[in-house]
């Protein structure tokens, strides 16, 4: 097997694993008693912290550990939210943020908030001035990705902080992806991370807050954790986690050399391979190990099922891969095709043979899903000339059959007439103006049914 879900959870790092046994037996008391089994116990959670700020970039006393990085989102949001309530209750978002992120925000609006969630462009990536034209004077926070976790583009964060610096508003960062890469960027306030990103164990988070940013935890608090983490610390778990952190670091130079040119390899071959592929996310700007790419026909938990039985384990950001049925909102956002699609991440260590075996096996796996499921051939240049406006019927079928009916008659109606596809599925939205894109159609818009909406598109040749 093939291990390329990294971007979800890195494997445990070996380093994590001596620190984690190590430290079971002597940080398993008490930090907060004064007796001897106590004492030890909080020497091993002093030093932990400290080394987890000197990697992060701040002060012992301005970071915590939380039980997750989605708990150290929540805290963060929260907490900043509500110091800075006399402000105001605006929140900036970027669109493409973590779900934990979203989800904040969601809460912040039930609650009475504003949110304004900023677009990004195809590529993944946010516009600086697209947040300082957010930034208002009831603004009391902007949260920002340091890199996206589904395509791996990087974010913009020093540009958005000074921007954020010079309105007076707080900028937290979400860096849960990138921190083992390096330090972020910028002037930032606030900052959160989750130890299993880079090779740590679950069940560990970090929450930066630094002096000076108004802050009011949520919520019951206690005396732990500066009362913005309630619960006693998982001690052994953050000593591994801090000292998988430093390791990662380490190697991050040459590892991110490595893994840079395997994916560059991956987003090169596989257009070659596979016909009807959109690699997304920014070509440059981007980690160093995800690569992410959709193919037009395909059923993405179908292919993600044919790789894992073929020994790859793969994620994906594809409508057909959620229980909702409704499409990746990153890929939503980045109006790309979102049907067939595969994150491969791959952790330190990889090995190009098993990139090489990827790139084997990949192309016979499209090209027997798009058989099973009847995939047209490309239209005739001139089709049927008599031949009148088609509609075509999906509804109550879900991607990529709405796309595959409009390629199978794309080709009966003459240059320059159209198809009318009328569909109930989400993901129509996105896929069918993505695939009028790769195919040189035109997308004329939609319009509204009485059930779902009909996708009107012209053929140009």
């Amino acid at each position: 097997m093939a291990y390329f879900d990294a971007a979800s959870a890195a494997p445990l790092h070996p380093v994590a694993r001596q620190a984690l046994l190590a430290s079971l037996d002597e940080g398993w008391a008490d930090p907060a008693r004064l007796y001897r089994e106590g004492r030890r116990a909080r020497l091993l959670l002093d030093a932990a912290r400290e080394a987890a700020a000197e990697a992060v970039g701040c002060r012992p006393d301005e970071l915590v550990f939380t039980p997750s990085g989605t708990r150290a989102v929540h805290t963060g949001v929260a907490g900043a939210l509500a110091g800075r309530r006399r402000s105001g209750r605006h929140l900036i978002v970027s669109a493409v943020e973590h779900s934990s992120v979203l989800h904040a925000a969601e809460t912040h609006e039930a609650d009475g908030g504003t949110v304004t969630r900023v677009g990004v462009d195809r590529t993944g990536a946010v516009a600086p001035s697209a947040y300082a034209d957010a930034l208002g004077a009831d603004t009391a926070l902007a949260a920002l990705q340091s890199a996206n976790h589904e395509v791996g583009t990087e974010q913009p964060v020093a540009e958005v902080a000074e921007a954020c610096r010079a309105a007076g508003v707080p900028l937290l960062v979400d860096a849960a992806q990138s921190l083992g890469w390096g330090q972020v960027p910028g002037g930032w306030s606030l900052l959160t991370a989750s130890a299993h990103k880079w090779g740590g164990p679950s069940g560990v988070g970090l929450l930066v807050v630094r002096k000076g940013v108004r802050f009011a935890p949520r919520g019951p608090v206690d005396e732990r954790e500066s009362g913005r983490a309630a619960g006693f610390e998982n001690i052994p778990a953050i000593v591994a986690a801090v000292a998988s952190l430093r390791a990662a670091r380490a190697e991050a130079a040459e590892q991110a050399g490595r893994l840079r040119e395997l994916t560059e390899r991956i987003r090169t071959r596989v257009p070659e391979l596979v016909p009807d592929v959109e690699v997304v996310g920014d070509p440059v700007r981007r980690l160093p190990g995800i690569v992410t790419f959709s193919c037009l026909y395909v059923d993405g938990e179908t292919l993600l099922h044919e790789l894992d039985r073929a020994g790859f384990s793969v994620s994906s950001g594809s409508s057909c891969t959620s229980s909702t049925l409704t499409p990746s909102h990153v890929l939503r956002a980045m109006g790309v095709l979102s049907e067939g699609n595969v994150r491969v991440s791959l952790p330190p260590g990889t090995a190009a043979e098993d990139v090489e075996r990827f790139l084997a096996v990949l192309p016979g796996a499209v090209a027997g899903m798009r058989e099973r499921l009847g995939v047209p051939a490309a239209p005739s240049p001139v089709g049927r000339p008599s031949a009148p406006a088609l509609t075509v019927d999906a509804l109550g079928r879900r991607c990529p059959v709405p796309v595959i009916e409009l390629a199978k008659v794309i080709g009966d109606v003459p240059v320059g007439g159209t198809v009318r596809v009328l569909s109930d599925d989400e993901a129509a939205r996105l896929d069918i103006p993505a695939w009028c894109e790769m195919r040189g159609q035109e997308y004329v818009g939609e319009e509204p049914a009485d059930r779902g909406a009909v996708y009107v598109v012209r053929r140009l040749g």
